[in-house]
């Protein structure tokens, strides 16, 4: 009896490091190809568009969990959802900073001159604003502090982003507008999923509530 919690527990605390390990692959094969100047007429353009797409990747993964454990009935998923958002944050971070600091040169008047006068910049900027506080209330300090309900609430917003993160990659792509269509049908499957099973929960809590009022 005493080794089979062990059995079980053991391969989850290998999610978040091999989450981790894994999703450093594409930074460091994006490093080799900016050192080896692999990254096409345009190193900079591609560098922006690979992390754009990288911080997207990551966002989906988060959203796919809640819905994996709903339509699988598994939980591990759960466990490494914070990880796939912070990652997603830090990789739309390096995605701006890179606008900012090196597409830019730190000129900060042209970059709120683009965020003003160019949509899909305003998209994307607005996209990582919003991933903001969530990041920074990532945490379970942040979560007893807010209460459970009011932290949920909050957290709601990573479909806003993800919508967003969307249509910035859709308004930035001027030719095969293709990929960009299939991210989006693919969050608003992860949103029906969870829209769904509101609804199933809420009829749920109704039919109990009728039960015990009759009873």
């Amino acid at each position: 009896m005493a080794t089979a919690p062990r059995r079980h527990s053991a391969p989850l605390a290998w999610l978040v490091p091999a989450v981790l390990t894994g999703s450093a692959a594409p930074f460091v094969l994006l490093s080799f190809r900016a050192a080896t100047g692999r990254l096409g007429a345009n190193p900079i353009a591609t560098a922006l568009n690979q992390l754009g797409l990288l911080a997207l990747v990551f966002l989906v993964a988060c959203l796919a969990c809640t819905p994996a454990k709903i339509l699988f009935g598994v939980a591990w998923p759960i466990r490494i959802r914070k990880t796939l958002g912070l990652l997603a944050f830090s990789t739309a971070c390096l995605h701006f900073l890179l606008y900012v600091v090196v597409d830019q040169g730190l000129r900060l008047g042209t970059v709120l001159n683009d965020v003003v006068k160019r949509p899909f910049i305003a998209v994307g900027f607005t996209a990582l604003v919003l991933l903001v506080p969530l990041a920074a209330t990532s945490t379970r300090e942040a979560l007893t502090r807010l209460g459970f309900k009011r932290w949920k609430r909050l957290h709601r917003l990573v479909y806003a982003v993800a919508v967003l993160a969307g249509i910035h990659f859709r308004m930035r792509v001027k030719a095969d507008a293709r990929e960009p269509f299939v991210w989006l049908a693919i969050i608003a499957a992860l949103l029906l999923v969870r829209v769904v099973d509101g609804f199933r929960g809420g009829a749920s809590a109704r039919r109990k509530r009728s039960a015990l009022a009759e009873s």
